[in-house]
């Protein structure tokens, strides 16, 4: 009877050393699949060329963000985030009639190989909320997030710099002002 006894203690703390493993083992499981799910965002095989975003002045809460991109795939921008504003959209640009209206948009078609402007009066990216006025020759964090048509999403990680007008713009500083539109 003691050996019944002993074996069945046995048996027990054997049965809570298995669950203890399972619990364990499940917890790990589910810990590579959440590593598993957050890799599904990997680096998008995206050309960012002359990336800018337009300074501001204190006070200002919002400024665009501009820039040529070109994919190696077919993809679609859906979005952008950016520490230095508290809310980022991909935005529209165009004239209606004589006014010009902007519009967040749900995302921008990039043709495989073929370069997409993001330039002013046209699809760009907007920083709303800004946390902190943006001098010229500084620079700001921003990550774009792009979507094949499987859905898989990827992304890239700029640091922009802020200036007044494009790096490609003429030297009279030809650049469409920002306060020149209405929404």
């Amino acid at each position: 009877m003691i050996n019944l006894r002993h074996f069945t203690i046995k048996s027990i703390a054997a049965q809570a050393i298995n669950t203890r493993a399972i619990a364990i083992f499940m917890a790990f499981l589910t810990g590579v699949v959440s590593l598993s799910a957050a890799a599904q965002v990997g680096l998008a095989d995206v050309t960012v060329k002359d990336a800018w975003v337009r300074t501001t002045v204190p006070g200002q809460k919002g400024t665009g963000a501009f820039m040529s991109l070109t994919a190696k795939s077919d993809l679609r921008l859906v979005g952008a985030s950016s520490a230095a504003a508290g809310v980022t959209e991909v935005h529209e640009m165009k004239m209606n009639g004589d006014v010009m209206q902007m519009r967040a948009v749900s995302g921008i078609d990039l043709p495989a190989g073929k370069a997409v402007a993001l330039q002013p009066g046209g699809f760009h990216v907007m920083l709303l909320d800004l946390k902190t006025a943006l001098p010229k020759n500084t620079t700001v964090p921003l990550t774009l997030l792009f979507k094949d048509a499987k859905g898989v999403e990827s992304k890239v990680e700029l640091t922009v710099p802020v200036a007044i007008v494009s790096p490609g713009a003429k030297a009279d500083g030809a650049s469409m002002p920002m306060n020149q539109h209405k929404h």
